[in-house]
């Protein structure tokens, strides 16, 4: 018996085998929830496909969180496909990439825009067209960033954005809680994904955390995924509002002492 027996749940934000939403999807189908993906256009159906069929899925649909429309369509295609939702992995963000370097100040209007809709509202969107599908007892999660809380270099606009994300994170569970409805972040580390390329020096970035983690180390795919495992879970039945880090220590370090 798994853990995720008989639990139903959808991932949206895949894009290829070292996404952060992979090492989710593959956690929890290994614990026996069955899957439901979705795309954004051709390009990524390609890589999207294949995967969600290694695992089983069969409901694969195209989703552009910016559109209402393709929500409701996604919503009605999972009613007939599961019925209920038990569990919704939302792994949604970006920024244009030329707001991803140098200072904050040279923010866009338009580009903050962008980020705030796709990054941060993308969550309150789907949820609220989720909402009759989702069980009592269901959890939510989304991915979140430390540059939500701290200046980190080039993360700039996303960090906003994700401060946004948070914040939605304690609103909708105050909402959704007397209906025994969870809805949590996951804070997880640097990981090299096809979003984390688009900030400028990430490589340096990536080393950096490793060097100055508690644990020494940076995170992957498949820690965050057990970190979902949990969540998605009856075991944490009891957390809701959390943002919850997955980054081997790196948050809880201040200046490091000078080696002796």
């Amino acid at each position: 018996m798994g853990l995720m027996d008989g639990k139903k749940g959808l991932i949206l934000g895949l894009a290829n085998d070292h996404s952060i939403a992979w090492g989710i999807a593959q956690v929890l189908h290994r614990e026996g929830a069955q899957l439901g993906f979705t795309y954004v256009g051709e390009a990524l159906e390609r890589r999207v496909r294949p995967l969600a069929l290694s695992l089983g899925a069969t409901l694969i649909e195209p989703c552009d969180v910016n559109s209402d429309a393709q929500i409701d369509a996604l919503m009605a295609r999972t009613r007939e496909e599961f019925g209920q939702l038990d569990f919704l992995i939302h792994a949604v963000a970006y920024a244009n990439k030329d707001e991803l370097n140098g200072s904050y100040l040279k923010t866009t209007r338009a580009g903050f825009l962008v980020a705030m809709e796709v990054s941060a509202y993308s969550l309150t969107a789907l949820v609220k067209a989720a909402d009759p599908l989702l069980k009592p007892g269901a959890s939510i999660i989304t991915l979140t960033y430390y540059g939500a809380h701290k200046v980190m270099g080039n993360y700039n606009v996303m960090g906003v954005a994700k401060a946004a994300l948070e914040a939605s994170v304690r609103y909708l569970a105050a909402d959704l809680g007397p209906r025994g409805i969870r809805v949590n972040a996951i804070s997880a580390g640097a990981i090299r994904t096809l979003a984390a390329s688009g900030i400028t020096g990430f490589r340096a970035l990536h080393k950096n955390v490793a060097e100055h983690a508690a644990m020494r180390r940076n995170v992957t795919i498949e820690d965050v995924g057990n970190a979902a495992l949990w969540l998605c879970s009856d075991l944490a039945g009891a957390v809701t509002g959390e943002v919850l880090y997955v980054d081997a220590g790196f948050s809880i370090m201040g200046p490091r002492k000078s080696e002796e």
